[in-house]
């Protein structure tokens, strides 16, 4: 959390990088900077510590802690003294999470706030993945460089394996202007194909994916940050995982042993059961939610509701299971972590044709850090997963039970939600109630999430559907409420990776964003600071509020449905 505040006794650590006499450039120098690293937490969209900068005004003021900028005065503008606190410092920015700017970056804006940080009028920042080198940069020059250019090779002249003579060697040198995207370590990347000059030529694997491209583009953006005491080697690229058995084959395997194992055939044979996984003993606990006829998205006359949430259109429910309790850490854990060699997309390196169908299906690759990001695991719900990893734990948990389970429709979360209420909440609209029914803002233990459970249920029986972390529904988003021809169990199909749905809203949110019509839309930014390159399709390391719980609907749905339901929206971005 940002708190802007005057710190004296580190303002020489600051190494002297830039000569005074080189003016910045704010649009060119400071912008990306602010917006790779800063607005994401302090801007437009969020106020952490009660600080915003995307504005002037709004950086100037700062909030009750002091200034965060105060032009031609570093000892006045938070901006700059917190970059130098030490990463185990509760007030250094960036936090120790994201980790500290590097010390070129934060000369140049020292730079600018003694030159009297000039902001053009009327510009406002914005948020852009802040880049780093090791993460993003490293992997990228390993796999398509180093190999031609090293101390043995030197194409061009140019070496590449220190940041001293990736900077400065070369024919053509500099290779690499820091700010400035005419650098031709970024601008041959964008050249055609069947260009001489392309980088990596076209016999060498070139060109880059558009992902690889835009991160050069961003980190050239941000100051080319390259740490002094990284040196590169010279890695081998590998291709796209190939013959995954997660396939229509295998959803038709699981379809039947669904069908034969199934028994209930009519609403009244629902009841509400207690159930453990079969491969780990973990239990969990499923209520029966009737069938029945409600009105989806809020009144214009309802305190907090967004414009996503209207028109209000009528939908009939058919009956399904819900999960009591959002899925824990207990369920998803041995699903998210295994000892088997796993491709990128989560298929099983090594695998026979007769094996089980639950050990075929794709599973997460290993987290680069327990997810949890210490906030407890025993009995607290699972968090950071793609929807994509919530479908797929989906179809784990059915190829073992013989249940068809999935993440619900938006039309089914908010039915549930609701328990036949048509107000804010489901107790009503008066909002000082709800810390007897979830964990949000107001009342959320150290700021993070609660064990499952703790706080009363709905009226039909679900606990934690109001915060505690926000809920993974099928649907891809749309700026506006489904409309009649989407039928109450149907859902959305995903054309785009960006965005889908979640619901309930978090311990991080204020009581108009747990209302039961209240939505969120996923976003590229909730996995800025994933270090893997492509970004991962399991994990989103920035939404650590975000989970998922589990439905089953009474009547099964045809093969095709159920792969759909599995294989839902864009896995790859």
């Amino acid at each position: 959390m940002f708190s802007p505040r005057p710190i004296l006794s580190v303002l020489a650590l600051a190494p002297a990088l830039l000569s005074a006499a080189e003016k910045v450039d704010f649009n060119k120098q400071i912008k990306p900077l602010l917006e790779g690293a800063c607005t994401h937490c302090h801007g437009e969209k969020e106020d952490k510590g009660d600080f915003r900068m995307h504005t002037l005004e709004d950086i100037k003021k700062g909030n009750e802690n002091g200034p965060g900028l105060t032009p031609g005065d570093l000892k006045k503008s938070a901006i700059y003294t917190t970059l130098l606190l030490g990463q185990d410092e509760d007030m250094a920015m960036p936090p120790k999470k994201e980790g500290a700017l590097e010390k070129s970056q934060i000369e140049v804006i020292k730079t600018w706030i003694e030159q009297g940080a000039e902001w053009p009028a009327g510009v406002v920042l914005e948020q852009a993945p802040r880049i780093k080198f090791e993460k993003h940069i490293q992997p990228i020059l390993e796999q398509n460089c180093v190999s031609c250019h090293n101390p043995e090779k030197a194409k061009g002249d140019w070496i590449i394996t220190t940041k001293k003579e990736a900077f400065s060697s070369g024919e053509n040198a500099p290779n690499i202007t820091p700010f400035d995207l005419k650098s031709p370590i970024y601008h041959l990347t964008t050249l055609a194909a069947d260009e001489d000059d392309l980088m990596p030529p076209k016999k060498s694997g070139g060109p880059l994916s558009k992902e690889d491209i835009n991160y050069l583009k961003l980190w050239i953006q941000q100051g080319a940050p390259w740490p002094d005491d990284v040196k590169l080697t010279a890695k081998e690229k590998k291709g796209p995982a190939t013959n995954n058995p997660d396939n229509m084959e295998l959803v038709k395997k699981i379809h039947a042993f669904i069908v034969q194992t199934s028994k209930e055939k009519k609403e009244a044979d629902m009841k509400a059961y207690d159930a453990k996984v079969p491969k780990t003993g973990a239990p969990y606990s499923m209520v029966v939610i009737k069938s029945g006829e409600f009105t989806m998205g809020s009144p214009d006359s309802e305190e907090g509701r967004g414009e996503d949430e209207g028109p209000q259109v009528k939908k009939t429910i058919k009956p399904f299971w819900m999960g009591k309790y959002e899925i824990t850490w207990d369920e998803y854990e041995p699903y998210q972590l295994t000892s088997i060699g796993r491709n990128k997309d989560g298929s099983r390196q090594v695998w026979k044709p007769t094996d089980k169908p639950e050990d075929l299906i794709s599973q997460p690759t290993p987290p680069y850090q327990p997810m949890d990001f210490g906030m407890g695991r025993e009995r607290f719900p699972a968090i950071c997963m793609t929807q994509h990893a919530a479908n797929k734990y989906c179809q784990w948990l059915s190829a073992q039970t013989g249940h068809f389970y999935r993440l619900p429709t938006e039309a089914e979360w908010e039915y549930a939600a609701r328990a036949g209420t048509k107000t804010a909440y489901f107790f009503g609209n008066d909002k000082s109630q709800l810390k007897e029914y979830a964990w949000y803002f107001d009342n959320a233990p150290n700021f993070q999430y609660a064990k499952v459970g703790q706080k009363k249920p709905n009226p039909w029986g679900l606990h934690d559907i109001y915060g505690n972390v926000c809920e993974w529904c099928l649907d891809q988003y749309t700026p506006a409420m489904p409309g009649a021809s989407v039928l109450g169990n149907d859902w959305i199909r995903s054309k785009t990776p960006y965005p889908h749905v979640a619901r309930g809203g978090t311990y991080d949110d204020d009581a108009e964003l747990l209302r039961s019509s209240a939505r969120k839309a996923s976003d590229p930014l909730w996995k800025q600071q994933d270090p893997q390159l492509p970004k991962s399709i399991w994990y989103l390391t920035d939404a650590t509020w975000l989970g998922f719980r589990i439905v089953r609907p009474l009547e099964i749905p045809t093969v095709e449905e159920m792969f759909a339901a599995w294989n839902n929206g864009v896995a790859k971005e």
